[in-house]
């Protein structure tokens, strides 16, 4: 076989991990985002002289990227060590601060923590949203590449047709994170006027991605690079899927309101599941029109990516569903707590859903986008969500006992819940709000876009430099950790710069 027979061959026929193992993965960025929170705590308050943005930079790469490139690679098989060391380090710094805090000093801890369930929040920026966009961002970027060495395990890799495997998480937590902070949640109204108006911006919203698509393609098949023909189908990638989500789901929320958009999402996944059990529908997506397996033809070219876009649009309101429940205004600590316990409970009812569904309908399939996979997705968001919002209430706490403190991408607590966003934010001086952007995660959330395409110009010329397949595990991290570099730096680089890059 060829070099790209070879590299196709080596991502193909896999049939993935646990569930169990998939969630264990999902819940390591929470405690990596909470230890880099509270080391930048401490380092303001006993190290202010060595607190620069070089410093905070050091402290995220480290922090967040290091042991997830490591747990993609040498540390796959110790993920409940690796998550447990962390935890350990995180409840050691928590105990220093609590130890060494600047307010409440000889308080006990119950008053404490009545007068820290009182305290209010900035409601219109959820720190837990953006990491949930950024982490998945950097899964993806460390997975396309790390998937093409042989130190990344296989079951972490897509599957070929049924199963569980890390990487088919991406696209779907990609959707249900896009869908969180779409235009028609953040600028809620009940005009008709402003609900064509978010149509419009769709179209134009969509148009880069367009161009970013036939972009991709042309490029793949000119310098011949190799591509799992299942995941999309022979012209279809992912920006195209993009698109079409887009577009359905800008014409769904037109005709639904928000808060009936879970409605929307079961009605469809349940009719496309019905579809797929009695019609010919699955037939013609596993085997095309004529039942040999043909690509001749548009839709049996392109038959995964084009049919599987109906699953992804149930993902997609699923999510819409969530950021307008996340974005109601809340006043207190204690009603994020709620929020937590509710995500929770869902995301137990879709698991016990999805085990329903896996054991007497069908297993989930990412090629197929089925009931399974759309079930499995949102269950996974939700967790992930979840466990980032409880680091950020614990990070909240910390700052809570020392006065001024920073912290990059977190909670801002204010005084009085019945305070209004003019004195809010009179309550954040402009040095702090400069001071608390200086971070990897903010950066990357100011150009994600340019971040995701970074990562595959960068992936695509390494494997066209470098012969992954006979890659040693220390020359396979060296490659993963210089890469990631490379594109954290220049992210955070334009964002020292106040660069930011569009493509409309």
């Amino acid at each position: 076989m060829s070099q790209k027979q070879m590299k196709e061959a080596f991502v193909s026929n896999l049939n993935g991990t646990t569930i169990l193992e998939v969630t264990q993965v999902l819940c390591l960025p929470a405690p990596y985002i909470l230890c880099r929170g509270l080391l930048t705590i401490l380092l303001q308050h006993f190290y202010p002289s060595s607190y620069t943005w070089r410093t905070q930079f050091f402290i995220d790469f480290v922090v967040l990227i290091v042991p997830l490139v490591a747990a993609f690679t040498i540390l796959s098989s110790f993920l409940l060590l690796e998550q447990l060391t962390v935890i350990i380090f995180g409840a050691g710094l928590a105990y220093q601060i609590y130890h060494r805090r600047t307010c409440y000093a000889r308080v006990p801890v119950q008053k404490i923590l009545e007068n820290f369930l009182k305290v209010g929040l900035e409601s219109e920026y959820i720190p837990a949203i953006s990491c949930f966009r950024i982490m998945n961002n950097v899964f993806t970027a460390v997975a396309i590449l790390a998937v093409d060495f042989p130190l990344f395990p296989r079951r972490f890799a897509k599957t070929e047709l049924y199963g569980t495997g890390v990487m088919d998480l991406g696209v779907g937590g990609f959707v249900f994170g896009t869908a969180m902070v779409c235009p028609e949640v953040r600028k809620k109204s009940n005009m008709e006027i402003s609900r064509f108006y978010h149509l419009t911006k769709s179209l134009h919203s969509v148009c880069p991605l367009v161009f970013l698509g036939i972009g991709r393609l042309v490029t793949i098949k000119y310098i011949d690079y190799q591509e799992h023909l299942t995941e999309y189908g022979v012209h279809w990638n992912f920006f195209f899927t993009l698109v079409i989500v887009k577009l359905l789901t800008s014409l769904l929320l037109i005709i639904f309101p928000l808060n009936k958009s879970w409605i929307v999402a079961i009605s469809i996944t349940v009719l496309y599941q019905l579809a797929l059990d009695f019609t010919p529908l699955k037939r013609l997506i596993l085997y095309g029109t004529d039942g040999s397996g043909t690509r001749v033809g548009l839709l049996n070219a392109n038959r995964e990516g084009i049919i599987s876009t109906l699953g992804y649009v149930t993902i997609y309101m699923a999510g819409v569903q969530t950021g307008s429940y996340l974005f109601k205004s809340r006043s207190h600590i204690k009603d994020w707590i709620k929020v937590i316990r509710c995500l929770l409970l869902t995301a137990v009812s879709l698991f016990l859903c999805l085990y329903i569904v896996q054991a007497n309908i069908e297993a989930v399939s990412r090629r197929m986008a089925n009931l399974a996979f759309c079930v499995w997705i949102v269950a996974s968001s939700l967790i992930f969500l979840s466990s980032l919002l409880m680091g950020d209430i614990i990070l909240s706490f910390a700052k809570f006992l020392f006065k001024g403190t920073l912290v990059p991408c977190s909670w801002k607590l204010i005084q009085s819940p019945a305070t209004t966003k003019k004195h809010s934010e009179s309550l954040v001086p402009e040095a702090e709000r400069k001071g608390t952007s200086l971070c990897l995660i903010t950066a990357i959330n100011r150009n994600q876009l340019f971040f995701f395409l970074l990562s595959n110009i960068t992936t695509g010329l390494i494997n066209l430099m470098v012969d992954t397949l006979h890659s040693s595990p220390s020359w396979t991290l060296f490659v993963l950790y210089f890469y990631m570099l490379i594109n954290c730096l220049t992210l955070f680089v334009l964002h020292l710069q106040d660069k930011t890059i569009k493509f409309w």
